[in-house]
């Protein structure tokens, strides 16, 4: 399966249903390190259901997945991110009593020996450098706590936390939801960084077409369960997802 080794991630054909609801019908989709990949629909298209597919928190009734080639059964979240795999969701997962370094390492703490105590400089030190080497630069420091940080910055430090678990494949859940333009170009910039260097495949699961071209190489859009499209982004893309979607509603609209 030579498309499946390009790609970070593939899946094929998949298909999810809760009773006699189908969720998700004959979907695929596909990304490759280095791209960022829009996946774009209304609420109950299957966005939700597809990314919890993908993290192993729920199974497939049908279809194949591929990660770098391999087919794999993400039978648990917590292989899903043996793989590779990390989800950062629109509540983050943050703890704002904490600072910037420890949540960083939340779960997964530096300990010092002989003693099992924390070994907060380490960690401090790890967090500083790393957050530098993937661009994030508007963190003042990282003894601050989480809940003095805005938005953006909350939002960079989650992403920031599930790269550094050695995520190959990131999936980022409505990341720029209820962020003003300044906020928002903060991540749109982190992301161009990520992008450039080139070892990273994101999937980003927005409803903002605009914010969402502005970064994003190829775009998909699930409706009803399935993929209707998938094109590059060019810069006649957003009048034809308008035109798509206000044709659905025009369809959808009861007749007088």
């Amino acid at each position: 399966m030579e498309e499946a080794i390009q790609d970070a991630v593939r899946v094929k054909g998949i298909a999810k249903r809760f009773g006699p609801v189908r969720a998700l019908r004959d979907v695929n989709l596909h990304v490759k390190s280095g791209e960022i990949l829009g996946l774009l629909g209304d609420n109950g298209a299957g966005k939700s259901t597809l990314i919890k597919i993908l993290t192993g928190f729920t199974q497939p009734n049908e279809g194949q997945i591929f990660v770098h080639g391999e087919e794999v059964k993400l039978r648990s979240v917590a292989y899903a991110r043996s793989l590779g795999i990390e989800t950062v969701y629109q509540d983050l997962a943050l703890v704002n009593e904490l600072s910037v370094y420890h949540n960083m390492f939340l779960k997964r703490e530096l300990l010092s020996k002989p003693l099992p105590l924390l070994s907060n400089q380490k960690m401090r030190v790890a967090a500083r450098e790393y957050l530098a080497k993937i661009g994030i630069t508007n963190i003042p420091n990282v003894d601050i706590e989480i809940a003095n940080l805005s938005g953006g910055q909350r939002q960079a430090v989650a992403i920031a936390r599930a790269l550094y678990s050695n995520a190959k494949i990131l999936l980022l859940d409505e990341p720029l939801a209820a962020m003003g333009a300044r906020e928002g170009a903060l991540i749109l910039k982190l992301l161009r960084n990520l992008k450039a260097q080139g070892e990273i495949a994101i999937i980003m699961i927005a409803h903002n077409y605009a914010q969402v071209l502005e970064v994003c190489d190829r775009i998909n859009l699930l409706q009803h369960g399935e993929i209707t499209f998938d094109k590059k982004v060019d810069p006649t893309l957003l009048e034809e997802l308008n035109n798509i979607v206000m044709s659905e509603y025009r369809i959808a609209e009861p007749h007088a």
